[in-house]
């Protein structure tokens, strides 16, 4: 179930950016990326929590994240503090909470502390929305009850903590994980929600690897992805939009089968002779959807 009241198109870049940092908080803006992530979790030492829900609080109130052509603003709090942290951080310009090793249970009670403290704030109940981050094996295994609690708007793979908690030791195509990748994508799909959210890429360093996981996860169903540094944000963009040639190529599948269904027939042949039908238009409409969202 998505927020209520917040139309928007679908993010394909989502930028961590540590809480208690403010100049990088500052920043965050014109980065490039669909979303920010103001982080309150990992990228923050535990002394450093209340100064960092400071920081984020602050920066949410003045107004910064209202500017036009501002990011979507979300929030990644922690599992084990959700009352301190969502208190703080709710308000106007607030899209969404990012909920870690999210379960049915933890996201039951972020759904009840949003919905009290967009009722002290004057907005709207149901207004804000989550993003739940699956990083356990219960949270996998219930990937279809994730997806479907309310507020639920996207879901994304913590790999990481979930290669830890299974003592996998992923290689370098981290294929260990993809039977985890294709649970998250069938249940954004069984629910009707977007498609999920890729797993951040470490290796800050190599631009090539970005590409080539990122495509990867492309062709895996994923529509987007994390990034740690400003730098990995230009990538994750092009790679998550459909290139000229590909919207070319689902117009004209598109239009061929639409031509067809008037002459009397379920069925066309593309350009290069493959045969089209409702299944191959299906694909080529979302494509096309995604380029008319201007992602």
């Amino acid at each position: 179930m998505t927020a209520v009241g917040r139309p928007r198109p679908t993010a394909r870049s989502y930028l961590y950016v540590p809480g208690d940092q403010p100049d990088k908080v500052a920043r965050a803006a014109a980065r490039g990326a669909d979303a920010c992530i103001l982080d309150l979790e990992d990228a923050v030492a535990p002394s450093n929590k209340t100064t960092a829900r400071g920081t984020v609080g602050v920066s949410l109130a003045d107004g910064a994240a209202g500017v036009p052509a501002a990011p979507q603003w979300w929030v990644r709090i922690n599992a084990d503090t959700p009352a301190a942290d969502i208190a703080t951080v709710v308000g106007p310009h607030l899209t969404g909470v990012v909920v870690p090793k999210a379960d049915v249970d933890l996201l039951a009670e972020v759904h009840r502390l949003l919905g009290d403290a967009e009722r002290d704030r004057g907005l709207s109940v149901g207004e804000i929305a989550v993003f739940a981050l699956l990083e356990t094996a219960s949270g996998v295994l219930r990937a279809e009850a994730v997806a479907a609690a309310p507020r639920v708007e996207r879901l994304g793979l913590g790999e990481a903590d979930l290669a830890a908690e299974l003592r996998l030791q992923p290689g370098p195509d981290r294929e260990e994980l993809w039977p985890y990748r294709s649970r998250v994508v069938l249940a954004c799909a069984a629910v009707g929600l977007a498609a999920p959210v890729g797993p951040t890429e470490t290796a800050l360093r190599d631009p090539e690897r970005l590409e080539a996981t990122s495509r990867l996860l492309l062709r895996q169903g994923f529509r987007g992805r994390t990034a740690i540094h400003p730098a990995q944000v230009p990538v994750v963009n092009r790679v998550f939009s459909p290139t000229a040639a590909e919207i070319d190529s689902a117009r004209d599948v598109v239009d061929r089968l639409a031509d067809a269904e008037r002459n009397g027939s379920g069925v066309a042949v593309a350009a290069d002779g493959r045969m089209i039908d409702a299944a191959v238009a299906r694909s080529a409409r979302e494509v096309l959807d995604r380029d008319a969202a201007g992602r």
